[in-house]
């Protein structure tokens, strides 16, 4: 990768070397960026019409699932503009409210997704090991309150990182949330470590923790029983579905950000490596999208009621399938606990 043409002059390449020019990126992150949104899309608009229209009675994890699913289906009205960006020689043509719409949006999504993923976490966490225990999380008033302020701060926030990080013009070419904006470089060193700590190194060490005592409660679940041994089995897959997601689609986003923004503040001559920085950020940024596509599944793996709701649309629409046929053989012998089961499913 090159920073541009080189002139062959000594004061060309020094005034050259003093600035990083956009460089286009190849259409593939375009394509990528929107068949996974598109499918996170669609893959969320029937999970919330299950929750919406097939699940009558909510509970603490319903209410969670469904908040996660609206912080990922959000995103994908302004995925073309996104997409447009990239097929555009990565210049910003669409205004200065249209960009910090996209900040904002973006903010909610992902900082979204990344709370309600914790807050399942804790409420599976003390579902299992505390079943025995009151708590708030367990409480669909107070969840359902809890969500709709984690929503007004998500908002604010939003606005405030949209209102902070403006477009600028570099190099003939508009910058909407790119490591080339040189005005911006400390608000994004500031609010990158910020980021990086609340919305990644926090939550993913929460649900770290609530998995591992989880993990190491299910263990001593009765498995003799045929209810146990479902119960150990959803929970088990939450926790490495839960892990992938973060693993996958949070970390690396986070990781070459706060490196592209170190090296943008304290390395910005290094042109080559801020622009492979550049193309490895929206290569994470692609495939944070996944989550997108990966949470439905925390839906059908830890959700009795969104299971057998499931089930219910599979048959209003006419439809058979070799995984509705799996459920339907599943029988209960036994009761493990009523308490854990109405709790978690």
């Amino acid at each position: 990768m090159t920073c541009g043409k080189m002139n062959t002059s000594d004061s060309a390449n020094a005034s050259h070397e003093d600035t990083c020019p956009p460089e286009p990126q190849h259409i593939s992150l375009a394509v990528f960026l929107c068949l996974f949104y598109l499918l996170g899309l669609l893959l969320n608009a029937f999970s919330m019409w299950v929750f919406t229209c097939r699940i009558h009675k909510w509970n603490c994890g319903a209410v969670l699932q469904f908040n996660l699913a609206l912080s990922d289906a959000i995103i994908t009205p302004l995925t073309p503009l996104m997409a447009a960006y990239f097929a555009m020689d990565s210049n910003w043509i669409f205004g200065d409210f249209a960009c910090q719409l996209k900040i904002a949006v973006l903010s909610i999504h992902f900082n979204g997704s990344v709370i309600f993923l914790t807050l399942i976490s804790v409420h599976r966490y003390v579902s299992v090991v505390h079943f025995n225990r009151s708590s708030f999380i367990k409480r669909k008033t107070f969840v359902k309150k809890l969500c709709a302020g984690i929503w007004c701060f998500l908002i604010i926030c939003g606005i405030i990182y949209g209102w902070l990080l403006p477009v600028t013009i570099e190099e003939n070419h508009g910058q909407c949330l790119t490591i080339h904006q040189t005005r911006l470089t400390d608000a994004y060193f500031i609010i990158n470590f910020v980021i990086f700590f609340f919305w990644c190194i926090l939550p993913l060490s929460i649900s770290m923790f609530c998995y591992s005592r989880l993990a190491s409660s299910v263990s001593r679940i009765n498995i003799n029983s045929a209810q146990g041994q479902s119960v150990k089995n959803k929970s088990m897959r939450m926790i490495g579905i839960c892990v992938f997601i973060f693993a996958l689609c949070f970390l690396p986003l986070n990781v070459v950000r706060t490196i592209g923004v170190v090296v943008k503040k304290y390395h910005a001559s290094q042109c080559r490596l801020m622009l492979q920085l550049q193309t490895a950020y929206y290569a994470c940024y692609v495939l944070a999208g996944i989550n997108c596509c990966l949470d439905p599944l925390i839906y059908f793996f830890g959700s009795r009621n969104f299971i057998n709701a499931f089930r219910r649309s599979l048959k209003v629409v006419g439809v058979r399938s070799t995984v509705e046929n799996k459920i339907e053989s599943e029988t209960v012998s036994q009761s493990l606990n009523k308490n854990v089961i109405s709790t978690i499913s």
